[in-house]
């Protein structure tokens, strides 16, 4: 088990996890490590990092990649005529965690 950092998150993976991050910008099939470590758990013994754990690596593979769901976003003032409606899709990489070393 391990906390990685990526696109300004933390993440809780494990081998085998599959999870949205934000666009990393790779192809589907193609592998992705993530250095930034910041905990690292084997069962027997935690490692934290300060700021991140030295030399452990997550290797991942890009399943997907593509764009959420659209949400709006509306903007409104009473009594002025002011009104503005906007869609956005958060784009998005699937990764699949293949090992912590």
């Amino acid at each position: 088990m391990a906390v990685i950092k990526t696109g300004g998150k933390q993440y809780l993976v494990q081998e085998g996890d599959v999870l949205s991050v934000e666009m990393l910008g790779k192809d589907t099939g193609s592998k992705v490590t993530f250095d930034d470590v910041l905990l690292l758990d084997d069962g027997a013994a935690t490692k934290v990092g300060e700021p991140t754990v030295k030399g452990t690596k997550v290797a991942a593979e890009v399943i997907e990649t593509g764009r959420g769901k659209k949400i709006n976003v509306i903007r409104y003032k009473q009594k002025s005529r002011y009104f503005k409606k906007r869609g956005h899709r958060q784009p998005f990489t699937k990764v699949k965690i293949t090992s912590i070393a």
